[in-house]
């Protein structure tokens, strides 16, 4: 399953929904996109993109949001960062 994974980070966004098409492509049934902070808005349009634009055959099977305390190493503090994972199915 992990291998059917996409982080997202600050690439362009067709740099991931190429790596979602490519994994679909190559026999997985299912994709999942991770994506923590200000890289979720860029998970979703991933997602959306791949849906509407070039598989209209995948389906979101399921959206999971969460809420990391994430601690800074230099000054101690933690703080909140939200996450997302959408599972995608052929």
């Amino acid at each position: 399953m992990s291998s059917n994974t996409v982080y997202i980070g600050k690439k362009p966004v067709m740099n991931y929904v190429l790596a979602c098409l490519t994994l679909f492509q190559n026999g997985a049934n299912e994709v999942t996109i991770k994506a923590r902070g200000r890289s979720i808005s860029t998970a979703v349009d991933s997602a959306e993109i791949l849906r509407k634009k070039f598989s209209p055959d995948v389906q979101v099977k399921e959206i999971k949001i969460d809420t990391e305390q994430v601690k800074d190493n230099e000054t101690g503090a933690s703080s909140n960062v939200s996450s997302i994972e959408i599972l995608l199915k052929k």
